[in-house]
C-alpha cells in the first residue's frame, strides 16, 4: 500500500513537470508571435512611404554619360521609362503587389500606387511600340519594344512560376537594349520620331485615363447618374422636372484605394511629362504647346505633396473635415484639361 501512494506521489510531481514545461513553451511561442508582427508592423510603416521624386533631366545626363552617348530624341523618354519601373521594383520594400506573406499581404495603399504607375507604363509602352517607333502604318515594330510592351501587362499579382518581378526585369532589359540601339553613334539601330500626331495619339488615351480616375474620386461623396437623369427627361416637355436617377457613390472600401492608385499614376506622368518636354521640345515649341506641358507638370506636382493625415479622409466636401479624394481630383482634372489644350495645339496645322 505504501509503494503504490509513493508511486501516486511520483506520478503527480512528473505531470506537474511536464505542465510547467508545456506552458513555458506555449509563453516562448506567443512571445516570437508577438515579436513577429511587432517587426512585420514596423516593415510595414517603412514600406507604405512612397518613392521620392528624382530629376528627370540631371538623371538622363547622368546616364549620358555612364552609356557614353549623346542624349538624342528619345534617350530621356526612354530613359524616364526605365528609371520608373526600377523604382516600381526596387523601392523600400521591393514589389509588393504580388506578397503572399505579412506585411506585404496587409498592405493595400503601396499596390495601388504600383497599380497607378503600371497603368502609365504599359500606356506609354505600346505608344512607343505602336506609332512613336515607326515612322508609318506599314513600318515594322521595333524588335525591342515588341519584347517589352507585353512584359509589362504581365499579371501584376503573379508570385512565383513565372514571378512578376522577373518578367517586368524582363521588359526593363529589354527597353535598355532599345535605349543601346537608339543612342548608338553614327548608326541607329531603333527610332524615336517625335512627332506631334504621336504624341496626340498617346494624350488621347491618357485624358480617358484621368477622366475616368477624376469621376470616381469625385464620386467619394456621392452624385446623381448622369444617365439616369437624362432617361428620365421628358422629350415633349422641356419644362417638365426632371427626376435625378439613383446616386452613384464609390464605396467607403475603396476611397483609400481609389485615392492612391491616382498617387501612383500621377507620380509617373510627372517624370514622363518632364521627359516628354526634353524630347518632344521642338515640335511643341512650333505648336506653342510648350505652356500647357508647364501647367500639366504644375498640377501634377501638386498631387505629390506630402500627406499629414495617417489615412484618407472623405469630408463631405463642404464640411468641417477635408476630402483628400476631391483634392486629389481637382489637380487631376485641371491636368486632363490643360492635355486637352495641348492635344488640341498638336493637332492643328
Amino acid at each position: 500500500m505504501a509503494g503504490k501512494i509513493r508511486q501516486y506521489f511520483r506520478d503527480r510531481r512528473s505531470g506537474t513537470q511536464d505542465s510547467g514545461g508545456g506552458s513555458a513553451i506555449g509563453k516562448l511561442v506567443l512571445a516570437l508571435i508577438g515579436v513577429y508582427l511587432v517587426v512585420t508592423l514596423v516593415l510595414g510603416m517603412i514600406w507604405s512611404s512612397e518613392p521620392d521624386r528624382f530629376s528627370v533631366r540631371d538623371h538622363t545626363r547622368a546616364l549620358a554619360n555612364e552609356m557614353q552617348r549623346e542624349p538624342v530624341s528619345g534617350f530621356a523618354t526612354t530613359a524616364t521609362m526605365i528609371r520608373v519601373a526600377e523604382t516600381l521594383l526596387d523601392k523600400s520594400g521591393g514589389y509588393i503587389s504580388n506578397d503572399i506573406f505579412p506585411p506585404g499581404l496587409w498592405l493595400d495603399n503601396i499596390p495601388n500606387w504600383e497599380f497607378g504607375v503600371l497603368v502609365q507604363l504599359r500606356d506609354l509602352s505600346r505608344a512607343m511600340r505602336k506609332d512613336i517607333s515607326r515612322s508609318q502604318s506599314q513600318s515594322a515594330e521595333d524588335k525591342d519594344l515588341v519584347i517589352a510592351e507585353p512584359q509589362f501587362h504581365f499579371d501584376s499579382g503573379s508570385w512565383a512560376i513565372p514571378s512578376t518581378e522577373a518578367e517586368y526585369r524582363r521588359g526593363i532589359k529589354a527597353l535598355k537594349s532599345y535605349l543601346d540601339r537608339l543612342s548608338r553613334p553614327g548608326q541607329p539601330d531603333a527610332q524615336f520620331f517625335a512627332r506631334a500626331d504621336n504624341l496626340a495619339n498617346w494624350l488621347a488615351d491618357l485624358e480617358t485615363r484621368l477622366g475616368s480616375l477624376s469621376r470616381t474620386l469625385g464620386e467619394s461623396v456621392g452624385k446623381a447618374s448622369v444617365s439616369d437623369a437624362v432617361a428620365n427627361i421628358d422629350p415633349d416637355d422641356p419644362l417638365s422636372e426632371d427626376v435625378q436617377g439613383e446616386e452613384v457613390r464609390t464605396d467607403w472600401t475603396r476611397i483609400d484605394d481609389v485615392f492612391y492608385e491616382a498617387r501612383g499614376t500621377s507620380w509617373a506622368l510627372l517624370h514622363i511629362f518632364r521627359a516628354i518636354e526634353v524630347d518632344f521640345r521642338k515640335v511643341l515649341r512650333d505648336k506653342n504647346a510648350l505652356a500647357s506641358v508647364k501647367q500639366v507638370i504644375i498640377e501634377l506636382e501638386g498631387t505629390q505633396r506630402s500627406m499629414w493625415s495617417p489615412v484618407v479622409l472623405n469630408g463631405s466636401g463642404f464640411g468641417v473635415l477635408a476630402n483628400h479624394s476631391l483634392t486629389m481630383a481637382a489637380y487631376l482634372s485641371r491636368a486632363s484639361a490643360s492635355i486637352s489644350d495641348m492635344r488640341d495645339l498638336l493637332t492643328r496645322g
